[in-house]
């Protein structure tokens, strides 16, 4: 195997790929060593949520999607790459390791994904009641495929089920000041460099009873303009066959690239997992599936207008640095 050394423009290009990747709250919870021609994906330790993501599952899932854009990344500069998940039992911060080689034949997939990573983004507006075109549907239920992953759509009479639990975690949470404290920390005002600012929050529902998680925690925030959420919402379910920690990784990693397939299709794409919050609930999405599994997340697609971009830190703020 021939070995490369990164050059740092190559660096820049794969790292600012992988951290335009979503996580809950932006919190960003990555950091990156490169040694020439691997990267090593860990957990910050610092930036995690542990009253809302207390076994850390959604960091897992967040590493995951900063892996599959670098993937992305590194075909768009000609390289192929190998992933291992959870590589060193004796690290259980490190999440995932990248080995890239040059390659006459990247992924082609990969790097037309490649051009749609500055397009994604998380829509928290309210999204045209047409059902999706058939063909997407089966185009991202075969890129969850594509990575090991099962995604569900579910019927009306499911996504009633679900939007019902959205009604219970809201009662549950109403009480539950960690939870509202360590939102505060990470959504709300102007922020320019990670959490989720006032602009990207979207509008309020004027509709109680809707697949809509509303953010907000400041006073100012609840002086959001109110808008028509959809009655009947596309929604999907993004599970595994198992739960260990790779797994979630894995499921990150599927999750990336059913929202890339799905902003190429001109889909727009949001996040309705609080019911995944709760031992209980979680495991009543997934049986509402019909399927045997794990759910990792529930997602609701449709066509929106593009959305207030949520900040980014500078790459530099990333690069993990070996302790001599």
């Amino acid at each position: 195997m021939s070995h490369v050394q990164l050059s740092p423009e190559q660096i820049d290009v794969l790292l600012r790929a992988a951290v335009a990747a979503p996580s809950m709250h932006n919190t960003q919870p990555w950091r990156f060593e490169v040694n020439g021609h691997v990267i090593d994906i860990y957990l910050d330790g610092s930036r995690t949520l542990p009253a809302e993501d207390p076994s850390g599952r959604a960091m897992r899932i967040a590493a995951g999607t900063a892996a599959f854009n670098l993937r992305c990344a590194a075909a768009a500069l000609d390289y192929g790459t190998w992933l291992g998940l959870a590589p060193d039992t004796e690290e259980p911060d490190l999440l995932a390791r990248i080995v890239l080689q040059p390659s006459s034949t990247p992924d082609e997939q990969l790097r037309a994904l490649y051009a749609e990573i500055p397009r994604r983004h998380t829509s928290r507006d309210p999204i045209r009641t047409a059902p999706l075109a058939q063909t997407t549907r089966i185009e991202l239920v075969r890129s969850a495929l594509a990575e090991g992953a099962e995604l569900t759509w579910l019927s009306p009479e499911q996504i009633e089920t679900v939007v019902d639990m959205f009604l219970d975690t809201d009662l549950r949470e109403i009480a539950d000041w960690h939870r509202s404290a360590e939102r505060a920390h990470w959504v709300g005002g102007n922020r320019t460099g990670d959490g989720i600012p006032s602009s990207a929050l979207g509008p309020r529902a004027s509709n109680y009873r809707t697949a809509f998680r509303d953010m907000g925690t400041r006073p100012a925030d609840r002086t959001r303009t109110q808008a028509a959420f959809e009655k009947h919402p596309n929604l999907a379910v993004l599970s595994t066959t198992h739960d260990e920690p790779a797994d979630q990784v894995a499921a990150g990693i599927a999750l990336e690239r059913v929202l890339l397939t799905a902003t190429r299709h001109g889909v727009a794409a949001s996040f309705l997992n609080q019911p995944l919050e709760y031992d209980d609930l979680r495991e009543t999405v997934q049986r509402t599936t019909g399927k045997a599994g794990f759910a990792d997340m529930v997602i609701r697609f449709g066509h929106a207008r593009p959305t207030a971009a949520t900040p980014r830190r500078p790459v530099e703020d990333f690069l993990r640095v070996e302790e001599e």
